[in-house]
């Protein structure tokens, strides 16, 4: 049987890759690799890399493609994520770049990322990672975005059973968030999954139990909802944009990389970090 070779165009600027390729020889030069001594240089493991990102191409097809052994292609793939992670803004980082930009509000939404099924024991006998609002295994990962829905920072993964606000107070985002609005008043809108949050966020009044809302208070929504809606958009940038960010067939544990990951890789592209 004969197979068959065909061309293909990776959908990603040549300045990303090349910009990847630079942070993949910097990592080398400091780990003491000798030259010559990796079955791929920077560039092509960087492509790989976007290949695995953008288009979610399988290890084995791109282990393939490379004329290397599948556990390499792994490798390769690992070394690459937590090179990208670590160029990840921290959260004081983030904040402080939306403070210097002027904004006069940030955006907070969690983002469930699937995973294949995993069995993982939780409280109570509960499925860790298993999302009863989302009907299916994932990791959730909160989102902060600019005004506008640009994502600035992503956190690290916490189970999929967790509720949004559980995750934002074990990040340090409550508090963070709270502390950015009393002191430079910069509030943080969401949904009402971050009901009682605090002062400094944002969110739609919930209708009391049996009664309806007053016209001050629907308008009060639409206008929390209006505003709060294009933060959809930073969760559709790094899903629609990344497909490895679709479904995670890797440890649940490694989304918090991959997320970082893509941030950074979506930084890159567009050249904006604010």
């Amino acid at each position: 049987m004969t197979n068959i070779t065909y061309t293909a165009v990776l959908d990603v600027g040549r300045e990303t890759a090349e910009t990847l390729a630079r942070l993949l020889r910097e990592h080398r030069e400091r780990l003491g690799t000798r030259k010559n001594t990796r079955a791929l240089g920077v560039f092509k493991q960087g492509v790989l890399i976007l290949r695995w990102f953008v288009d979610g191409a399988r290890l084995a097809q791109l282990a393939r493609d490379n004329q290397i052994s599948v556990p390499i292609a792994y490798r390769y793939l690992h070394e690459g994520l937590t090179v990208l992670a670590d160029h990840a803004p921290d959260l004081s980082t983030a904040l402080e770049r939306a403070a210097a930009a002027g904004y006069t509000h940030l955006n907070l939404d969690g983002a469930v990322i699937r995973t294949d099924r995993v069995a993982a024991a939780g409280p109570n006998g509960a499925d860790l990672w298993w999302s009863g609002k989302h009907t299916h295994h994932g990791g959730n990962v909160q989102v902060i975005s600019a005004p506008d829905g640009w994502p600035i920072w992503v956190s690290p993964v916490r189970p999929g059973r967790e509720h949004d606000t559980t995750c934002a107070r074990t990040h340090g985002l409550i508090t963070a968030l709270n502390r950015l609005a009393a002191t430079l008043d910069i509030p943080t809108l969401t949904d009402l999954g971050y009901e009682n949050a605090g002062d400094g966020f944002r969110h739609p009044v919930k209708k009391p139990q049996g009664r309806e809302l007053n016209l001050e208070q629907q308008t009060f929504n639409k206008m929390i909802r209006g505003i709060h809606g294009v933060a959809e958009r930073a969760n559709a940038l790094l899903k629609v944009t990344f497909k490895a960010l679709r479904r995670v067939s890797l440890d649940p544990g490694s989304i918090t990389r991959i997320a970082r990951a893509a941030l950074v890789l979506l930084q890159m592209e567009h050249g904006c970090t604010t």
